[in-house]
């Protein structure tokens, strides 16, 4: 990694502009409102940022599609940013201008970020302190699958719960972006893996080395049981609400249920955090129960991927992985900025397998 040893502001510039091409225009992607994406994700331009003291300007290569622009459509993420804005959780890029007061990083370095929103389009401002590096070589499209997707499956399985080789686990969606990475990380740690999925995508399942389970199934925790009939050492679960129940139902004594994510069906446009309450709920009662004994050792946790130290050594251990060939991200579409709402929409349809990526 370069080290900027203080070049000037107007040398920054100049770099800035010669790797732009002059250009001050700046492709984007905005969500304007709730409802379907063909009626509010709209393509634009706009100016392009510069860089602020302790940020700099990356040129984005590629930029992911998750679930949390889904959230984000209806209005009912977490923390939902104000209508319109310009989404985008993740992104791999160059950097092309360095702010003030940034060390560490030049213009030219090859980096990931995750700003959670603003990653699409052409041109983003981001924390020089939230950056990774991202080797040369590798596909900027399975870079960017690597980011959110790659280090939250990384850490709900290594750090989150720490299982032994011959364990068993539940990957709810292992047909998704993180769970197809999961399952993968999880069989190359030697553990077996059930994994739910519509039908249609059992062959993809079973061919990342794990079992494959209907999530229609009217009694899935019973069906888990007929495989596992002492229960699975942990789940990993990306529904929330009632889901967490069912998932509780199938741990093994001492098992760990992850809960990483929550559904919106069923949820009006603009309920904000009311989806994720349930999980909450469950996860601060569990954890009540496990402190007074009662759970058999069984515990609750809700994991949420964070930029710092641990994010970049984890996503670094990930692209060694890539590297080595135990891991084989999926990219279910390459699409331009213009076509992120047929992204979405394959994306919210789930008639696709991995991660769908824009390139600017």
């Amino acid at each position: 990694m370069s080290v900027d040893t203080g070049t000037s502001a107007a040398r920054r510039g100049t770099s800035a502009a010669a790797a732009t091409g002059g250009q001050a225009s700046n492709a984007h992607v905005q969500l304007t409102g709730s409802g379907r994406p063909e009626d509010h994700i709209v393509a634009g331009h706009g100016t392009r940022p510069g860089a602020g003291r302790g940020k700099v300007v990356v040129r984005v290569e590629a930029a992911g599609v998750s679930f949390a622009e889904v959230q984000m459509l209806q209005h009912l993420h977490p923390f939902p940013p104000k209508f319109p804005f310009v989404p985008g959780y993740d992104l791999v890029g160059r950097v092309v201008e360095t702010g003030e007061g940034v060390t560490g990083w030049n213009t030219g370095d090859r980096v990931a970020a995750m700003p959670r929103h603003g990653a699409w389009q052409q041109y983003v401002e981001v924390p020089a302190a939230a950056l990774a590096a991202v080797p040369e070589h590798l596909d900027a499209a399975v870079a960017v699958s690597l980011i959110t997707n790659g280090v939250t499956a990384y850490q709900m399985l290594h750090r989150q719960t720490g299982l032994d080789a011959g364990s068993t686990v539940l990957v709810h969606g292992a047909s998704g972006g993180v769970g197809t990475l999961l399952t993968q990380l999880a069989v190359h740690a030697k553990l077996r893996v059930i994994g739910t999925a519509s039908p249609a995508k059992h062959p993809a399942v079973r061919a990342l080395g794990a079992e494959p389970l209907d999530y229609r199934t009217d009694d899935l925790p019973a069906a888990v049981r007929e495989l596992a009939p002492d229960g699975v050492d942990a789940v990993f679960d990306h529904i929330g609400g009632r889901g967490l129940d069912a998932g509780w139902a199938m741990l093994a004594d001492g098992g760990t249920l992850v809960s990483f994510d929550s559904s919106v069906a069923g949820y009006r446009p603009g309920q904000w955090f009311r989806p994720h309450v349930p999980a909450l709920r469950r996860t601060a009662a569990r954890w009540i129960a496990a402190k007074l004994r009662l759970t058999r050792g069984r515990r609750q946790s809700m994991y949420y991927v964070k930029p710092g130290d641990a994010f970049r050594a984890d996503l670094a251990a990930l692209y060694r992985l890539v590297d080595e060939g135990v891991l084989r991200p999926e990219i279910a579409g390459r699409h331009p900025l213009t076509e992120a709402p047929a992204a979405v929409r394959a994306l919210l349809d789930g008639a696709t397998v991995g991660k769908h990526v824009l390139i600017p």
